[in-house]
């Protein structure tokens, strides 16, 4: 998704190491050599599922138990494009 592919590019533009994929299977192990730590974060429309089959993934790479993080609350409200709003005007 837009948003996934989002949180990848800001990752890189931090300086960390991002692959975006669309199931467990593509993690490839050498991501994690000599690494200490990893973050895993997915886009609003991504399947929990799939978040789960990736930390069991990684878990059966060898990585520890999870710990999840409470991120930032967001309150960002997008306004409609004033096209739609029109077309919604006319036809309701």
């Amino acid at each position: 998704s837009s948003n996934s592919n989002r949180l990848r590019e800001l990752a890189e533009r931090m300086g960390t190491p991002a692959h975006l994929i669309d199931e467990a299977g593509q993690i490839d192990p050498a991501w994690l050599e000599g690494k200490q730590s990893i973050g895993v974060t997915a886009g609003a429309s991504a399947p929990e599922v799939l978040v789960n089959d990736v930390i069991s993934r990684l878990r059966e790479l060898g990585g520890q138990t999870p710990e999840e993080i409470d991120g930032r609350e967001e309150n960002i409200v997008f306004s409609m494009p004033r096209e739609l709003r029109i077309d919604a005007v006319n036809v309701g």
